[in-house]
């Protein structure tokens, strides 16, 4: 597993692929892959690229790629994408839309299912965004699935995120959604050649207004990404919240949050995979009977179960 390691720090994308695959996989490997590689990490500039499905995400991540390595910068991308409930893999291949630089050596990309993440986000796709941080990626995209409130989990990983709406599908409603708002450092308005697109950026202008003054307001880029159009202003507009977080205290707060939030992940995970051993060993027929008569209720039995294990402890 060491000789793993060292392969994907020093770039190999076969020993990475491995490492995310067994991250992934909740390898027993898992935790010890992730320690060995957190020294390593905190330097690359993680970007949340979300949106309603249609909203051209990948095509515009297939931009941005082109404008980074003339810059030559090492990118990473992860697509999540919505998990097949027969294989449990990723379903829509968003790797197909970017196949044009799949092979080149310093870009990796790589799908993955949402795992039943109800945020459209599983452990695993921060874990695989950590782990690309570490073995060099310079700039790491997280294409997310649609949009919602529920999409709200993106701002616990990506330092900048990107939302995507497009003129005439409803986004002027979607954008009023509650938190999603919130959740915005840089609006996007991609197909602006469409009718609409003028009166969609007025009513994003609108509701910043609404949400009164920040010290980072978010701005609103015009893009046709088929056509490459408005690409450098957002690389310009994703530099500069880059730098602005890097000197805020805004930054400090999201870096401490984010601290926190790795080490209550982790044990949320840890304390469920017990709780979900000692239920296995308390779920009998009996047990399902007496639930099923209503003798006995499920908060007694969640109690009792819990009541065991912190008596003689994690």
């Amino acid at each position: 597993m060491d000789h793993l390691v060292e392969k994907a720090l020093e770039g190999d994308h076969r020993a990475i692929a491995r490492l995310i695959s067994l991250v992934e996989n909740e390898s027993p490997f898992a935790s010890q892959i992730m320690a060995n590689l957190y020294a390593h990490t905190g330097k690359a500039h993680i970007i949340g690229v979300t949106g309603s499905p249609g909203a051209g995400k990948s095509t515009l991540l297939d931009k941005l790629i082109d404008n980074l390595k003339r810059m030559e910068k090492k990118i990473g991308v992860i697509a999540v994408d919505p998990t097949s409930p027969f294989s449990g893999g990723a379903i829509l291949g968003d790797r197909l839309r970017m196949q044009s630089h799949a092979l080149e050596p310093d870009v990796f990309i790589r799908s993955m299912g949402t795992r039943g993440s109800l945020g459209g986000l599983s452990r695993a796709a921060y874990e695989a965004a950590m782990i690309l941080d570490a073995c060099g990626k310079d700039v790491i995209f997280i294409e997310t699935v649609g949009v919602g409130q529920s999409e709200v989990d993106i701002v616990k990983i990506a330092d900048t995120v990107c939302l995507l709406l497009v003129p005439g599908m409803g986004d002027d409603v979607q954008v009023m959604k509650a938190g999603i708002m919130e959740i915005a450092d840089i609006f996007v308005i991609n197909k602006a050649d469409r009718d609409g697109a003028d009166r969609l950026e007025a009513e994003v202008n609108i509701m910043l207004d609404l949400y009164g003054s920040k010290a980072w307001r978010p701005p609103i880029v015009k893009t046709v990404a088929e056509r490459g159009e408005g690409i450098d202003a957002l690389c310009k507009a994703l530099a500069d919240h880059k730098k602005y977080l890097s000197e805020s205290e805004e930054g400090k707060k999201r870096f401490i949050s984010r601290i926190k939030m790795e080490v209550e992940e982790i044990l949320r995970r840890e304390i469920a995979k017990v709780v979900e051993e000692k239920w296995k060993e308390n779920c009998d027929d009996n047990l399902i009977r007496s639930l099923a008569s209503r003798s006995i209720d499920p908060y007694t039995v969640a109690g009792k179960i819990l009541g065991e294990i912190f008596s003689r402890g994690l």
